[in-house]
């Protein structure tokens, strides 16, 4: 009488499914931020040229801008859109048991 016990063994990673290194995700991350400081730079600037109401709103640019670069700088990591199909590992199948009688 055979039976079909197969026990899932250890998983299998497939090497497309790993993240981004942290070297590679720096480098946007770092030009966003300073994109972001560099429009905060122009909102004081601006905030102190310009009359008016204006005036106001770059001041507020000047306040949150630090607050949602950083937020933004420090957010998660990135998953990859595609992890690609997992490989194809053909079932493990166990040796077939012994005679019992060892003659050497």
């Amino acid at each position: 009488m055979a039976t079909d016990s197969r026990s899932p063994g250890p998983e299998v990673y497939s090497i497309t499914g790993a993240p981004e290194s942290l070297t590679d995700e720096q480098g946007p991350r770092t030009r966003r931020y300073l994109i972001s400081m560099s429009i905060r730079t122009a909102c004081v600037i601006l905030a102190i040229l310009v009359p008016g109401w204006p005036r106001w709103v770059f001041l507020a640019g000047a306040v949150a801008l630090p607050y949602l670069a950083v937020v933004a700088a420090n957010a998660g990591r990135r998953r990859r859109a595609t992890s690609g199909p997992a490989p194809f590992l053909p079932p493990m199948t166990a040796l077939p048991p012994g005679s019992g009688d060892r003659t050497t």
